[in-house]
């Protein structure tokens, strides 16, 4: 007897991966079966200005990126409804599975796997594709379906597809709600220097105050703040 663990001969349903449409009443659905694994993936861009008589170029942070979640789904309507998948519906317009697959009146794996590339579809309401959510374990995301690739492998006699892989590819959805302006005082910023352009002039439009300029020729490690040139791109340090 096992006290307080679950009963070993007992079949624990596994929790699926599931989707549904974000910040709606959409119920969603489970997957038919989880992905073997997903991959998320972020980058940062970074982009090179030339600076004031220097050697090598200065390196400026330019922007973040979205997450990309990208993972593979298996549909098998041969399976649907067992254990790993399906519903009491779908077992019902199945025969009985004991039969050689020729012969067998298999549902059309495309119910299954049409709900998930539809999800790319316009929503007539919105005018855009649908905000999605998936949760799977820990994996709590919110983006949309940008690009789902469907592969049919297998078919019976007639023709139907059987059995399918979808190549999913979610991106992140990044409010700009409570975003940091790039353009505050307390971010370093890169101008380019026109005819006409002196220190005090980008430190009076920059900080409100000309007499910064100092600030501005030390952090383009500058001996003669009058040795501007058109094209030449100049760093204005953060505020401290």
């Amino acid at each position: 007897m096992y006290i307080g663990l679950p009963n070993p001969n007992q079949l624990i349903p596994l929790k699926k991966l599931h989707i549904s449409k974000a910040g709606g009443t959409d119920l969603g659905f489970d997957v038919l079966f989880n992905p073997e694994k997903y991959v998320q993936t972020r980058q940062v861009q970074y982009s090179d200005k030339a600076g004031l008589s220097m050697d090598m170029p200065i390196t400026q942070f330019s922007h973040g990126s979205a997450e990309i979640l990208k993972f593979s789904l298996f549909f098998d309507s041969m399976t649907a409804g067992s254990e790993v998948g399906g519903a009491f519906g779908d077992r019902l317009k199945m025969e009985v599975n004991s039969k050689p697959p020729s012969i067998l009146k298999f549902v059309d794996v495309s119910t299954y796997t049409e709900k998930v590339y539809k999800l790319m579809e316009i929503d007539p309401k919105l005018h855009v594709p649908p905000l999605l959510r998936l949760d799977w374990g820990s994996l709590h995301f919110t983006g949309h379906l940008v690009q789902c690739e469907q592969n049919f492998v297998r078919f019976n006699e007639k023709g139907i597809p059987v059995r399918a892989w979808l190549e999913c590819t979610f991106r992140q959805f990044i409010s700009n709600v409570g975003t940091k302006s790039l353009e505050s005082p307390d971010t370093t910023k890169y101008r380019t220097v026109r005819q006409g352009d002196t220190l005090s002039g980008f430190a009076g439009r920059e900080y409100g105050e000309a007499g910064r300029w100092r600030e501005i020729a030390k952090a383009n490690h500058m001996t003669n703040p009058r040795l501007l040139r058109s094209g030449d791109t100049i760093a204005l340090p953060a505020l401290k």
